[in-house]
């Protein structure tokens, strides 16, 4: 025969969480005798028994134990797939990264996927520090960098090797002392606190690097670019600058640069199990500077 209670084990589970009817009634807001009405009328249903009455209380069978056991499973299955599927159509992937590199490099590009990917809806969220993803409810974070980082998943995005830039004024006062002497006399703009960059780049070039007591830090890279128009010191810049160096506004001055620094997508672990965000950073992938 066909079993058709089962409502009813959902009710019996909660019953044996308790270890109690009146405190398993008090919890769903039911009578003692509601609660013990279904018991009986389940196990009823069932053919056996699922709870010992105690003077003080219940206990379970085996039976009610084993059942119980299974019970519990299914409906912890049963909740995971229901959360599943209604985020799966409500989902939106966020994605955090500088304004810099969504308004130069990935606004252009955003169209072609979501022609590809109609289904798959996009937040881009502004960001700076691109650390505590999960905190911020961002699923995926672009970065600029050599990639060296332990607190998140990393995976290569494009290479973006950066160089020093200038005002033009700044050209001129190397080619008056030379660029070590210059570069003592620059102010150096900086990422962010404890940024390794300009060291990286001071050893490649071959020139001793010693910390400036004027250095500035200017973590947004749209500021920072404006800031070394503006004569406030230079900037170690890539090729997404290329508008202002056309233009004049900037000068690259060195040939030297870091060739290991580059765009690197960051995610918490089991990110990419959630599909959207894993067909999102698979095309992240497919892209170039």
């Amino acid at each position: 025969m066909q079993f058709r209670h089962y409502d009813s084990l959902w009710l019996f589970q909660m019953v044996a969480r308790h270890d109690s009817f009146s405190s398993a009634a008090d919890a769903m807001n039911l009578t003692k005798g509601a609660i013990s009405y279904q018991i009986r009328t389940l196990e009823q249903a069932l053919g056996f028994q699922v709870f010992k009455r105690l003077p003080r209380g219940i206990s379970l069978t085996s039976e009610g134990r084993a059942l119980c056991d299974t019970a519990t499973h299914m409906f912890e299955v049963f909740e995971s797939r229901i959360k599943t599927l209604r985020v799966s159509e409500v989902s939106t992937v966020t994605v955090g990264l500088p304004t810099y590199l969504a308004s130069r490099w990935l606004s252009p590009r955003l169209m072609e996927f979501m022609l590809a990917f109609p289904h798959v809806r996009l937040r881009l969220q502004p960001m700076i520090d691109l650390m505590d993803l999960r905190d911020q409810g961002v699923d995926l974070a672009i970065r600029w960098g050599d990639g060296k980082w332990d607190d998140l998943e990393i995976k290569p995005l494009f290479p973006s090797p950066a160089f020093p830039t200038g005002a033009p004024d700044a050209m001129a006062t190397i080619e008056a002392v030379g660029l070590e002497a210059a570069l003592a006399m620059f102010t150096l703009l900086h990422d962010r606190e404890g940024s390794d960059a300009w060291a990286d780049w001071h050893a490649v070039a071959g020139i001793p690097y010693h910390e400036h007591s004027d250095r500035l830090i200017i973590p947004d890279p749209n500021v920072r670019v404006q800031a070394v128009i503006d004569g406030q010191g230079i900037a170690l810049n890539d090729a997404l600058v290329a508008q202002e160096l056309r233009d004049g506004r900037l000068v690259r001055l060195s040939d030297c640069q870091l060739n290991d620094y580059g765009f690197f997508l960051a995610y918490e672990p089991n990110a990419l199990n959630k599909p959207d965000v894993a067909v999102f950073a698979d095309w992240l992938t497919t892209q170039s500077l």
